[in-house]
């Protein structure tokens, strides 16, 4: 845990900047961390508007909202959100919001699809944390994929589009051992906010990054 200091107030925040506790969030903390996530000329009214959106929604549904579901609500699009918050989503409008996909955690949805899957070694354990993450990335295999897979809201089969972000999102952690923000993905991979949507519908985060094995570490 460590200290941030703005106007003389004092924040417990985590190593990445996440604030420890989401009720002690307020606009001075927003303003604070704003240059720190390479937004230097200050906040605007669109970045507030989207603050506001992430807190009200949480405050409401006791849930962080994707950025599914943040764009299609103020019409936003990938560049847009990139433009605001270059540091990313979670880690740059959320983390502004002092919420984090971990507050609220979602329970798991499963769907009634059957399907042969490929073989694996049942004996095989894979260590996750409470949220369903890998915890460590060198455990992680193509059969841990597919079988998270079926925890979540995937409308089909891991088709070559979803193991080519997987691999991508792996391969970018190998080189530079941090997690690709989403709009290095979408760019990576040609793919709009829509598209990447529909092959994750849990989120960026919450699908594409747990399906790889990876992880933020918030509030640890």
């Amino acid at each position: 845990m460590e200290e941030f200091i703005f106007n003389e107030k004092v924040y417990k925040i985590d190593f990445q900047g996440f604030l420890i506790n989401h009720e002690l969030w307020d606009e001075n903390f927003a303003l604070g961390m704003a240059d720190k996530l390479r937004i230097p000329d200050g906040l605007t009214e669109k970045h507030w508007e989207v603050i506001k959106y992430i807190r009200d929604s949480f405050l409401k549904y006791n849930f962080c909202p994707n950025i599914y579901r943040t764009g299609k609500e103020l019409n936003m699009k990938i560049s847009d959100f990139k433009a605001l918050f270059p540091t990313g989503y979670q880690r740059g409008a959320c983390l502004l919001a002092g919420i984090t996909y971990s507050d609220g955690y979602l329970t798991y949805h499963y769907i009634d699809k059957i399907y042969s899957k490929p073989p694996f070694d049942k004996k095989k354990v894979y260590r996750i944390d409470i949220y369903g993450f890998l915890v460590e990335p060198e455990d992680w295999d193509e059969n841990f994929a597919v079988l998270r897979s079926e925890e979540l809201k995937m409308p089909e089969l891991l088709t070559d589009k979803h193991w080519e972000v997987i691999y991508f999102i792996r391969d970018r952690f190998k080189k530079t051992r941090t997690i690709p923000n989403v709009y290095e993905t979408c760019e990576y991979n040609e793919l709009e906010l829509e598209q990447l949507e529909h092959l994750f519908p849990d989120g960026y985060h919450r699908g594409a990054v747990k399906l790889a094995g990876l992880r933020l570490i918030v509030g640890e």
